[in-house]
């Protein structure tokens, strides 16, 4: 509230309202770190865009590795994800304002992970809604979301530094859900917990898009991470493709065969879980099993040596405990 000039001077009173507007002029204006990264924004159908990140590991490319989407209507912007740093996310707004007006109505973030998530900041401050999948507070109450934003402040600096925020949702989705905008219908899907500790899927009704999150990479070896890859395999097994169009992955190229990019995903988690499965059956050392099996169909794919064997590991681990809670 500004004092009544009644009690203070004019000049004063026009001082103080300098000084306000100096400092909202000055929140207006702040942004993220420039990042010099190549990034464009690409159609997929009528209201939907996206912008594809390289494959590789979480640091490579300056944090650009992810995908993320715009959905465009008459009344405002729908943002899926938001990428792996407030300074990309930024890059992506700007991308988002060349092809349209619209003011950035609503986040929809697919699951909470590094990568798809430091850009959520970027979109609250514009006053968007935050749109999560339950689950999101086993990731974010947990240590280990300080100890990745710390880590990323130093591997990602200064595009992750001290200002960046881990940002809580406004909504949480625990089941099928339409949302409506401008004239523009999406089915969010809850799939529960698979690569992460919750997922989303968002299929754009009019375009008959699918915008699949981490369940599904395509053109690359996944990352699954602590993921719980039995749901995962099960999430993909149910995931309805009827009528579908156009597939964006969490990785990777946007796939108009989306049957496709559904079959890969699942054949690498179907392989790679089989052939763990049979070593924890038979009690066969992870380092033997693994050097013992064939991966030659996946080894040319993006990431493969970055994060196969980190992938076989922690699938063979979880297997174990798979066993033992069976």
């Amino acid at each position: 509230m500004i004092p009544s000039s009644s009690r203070f001077p004019a000049p004063f009173h026009r001082f103080l309202i300098l000084l306000l507007a100096l400092a909202a002029a000055t929140l207006v204006l702040a942004k993220p770190e420039p990042i010099d990264i190549e990034m464009s924004l690409k159609r997929v159908s009528e209201h939907v865009y996206y912008v594809q990140g390289m494959a590789g590991i979480a640091t490579d490319n300056k944090g650009f590795i992810s995908n993320a989407a715009a959905i465009v209507t008459d009344d405002g912007v729908i943002v899926v994800d938001t990428l792996g740093s407030p300074s990309l996310a930024q890059r992506f707004l700007e991308a988002i304002q060349t092809v349209t007006d619209q003011p950035i109505k609503t986040v929809i973030v697919t699951h909470y992970h590094a990568d798809h998530i430091y850009g959520l900041q970027v979109f609250d401050d514009l006053g968007a809604e935050i749109i999560a999948p339950g689950g999101f507070q086993d990731y974010l109450d947990s240590p280990a979301a300080g100890d990745r934003l710390e880590e990323r402040r130093f591997s990602l600096s200064p595009w992750v530094n001290e200002e960046t925020r881990l940002v809580r949702p406004d909504r949480v989705i625990v089941e099928q859900t339409e949302l409506s905008l401008g004239g523009v219908s999406l089915d969010i899907r809850y799939l529960g917990p698979a690569h992460s500790d919750g997922d989303l899927a968002v299929l754009v009704r009019p375009d008959q898009v699918l915008i699949s999150g981490d369940i599904i990479f395509e053109g690359r070896v996944p990352f699954t991470g602590g993921a719980d890859t039995r749901r995962w395999l099960e999430a993909l097994e149910s995931l309805d493709q009827v009528g579908v169009k156009a597939l964006i992955p969490g990785h990777g190229p946007a796939a108009r065969e989306p049957a496709e990019a559904v079959s890969s995903t699942l054949e690498y988690l179907r392989y790679t879980r089989g052939v763990m499965a049979s070593a924890v059956d038979e009690m066969t050392p992870f380092a033997e099993a693994y050097e013992a099996a064939d991966w030659s169909r996946f080894e040319r794919l993006p990431a493969f040596a970055a994060t196969h064997r980190r992938n076989a590991y922690g699938i063979y681990l979880s297997l174990e405990q798979e066993m033992l809670g069976d």
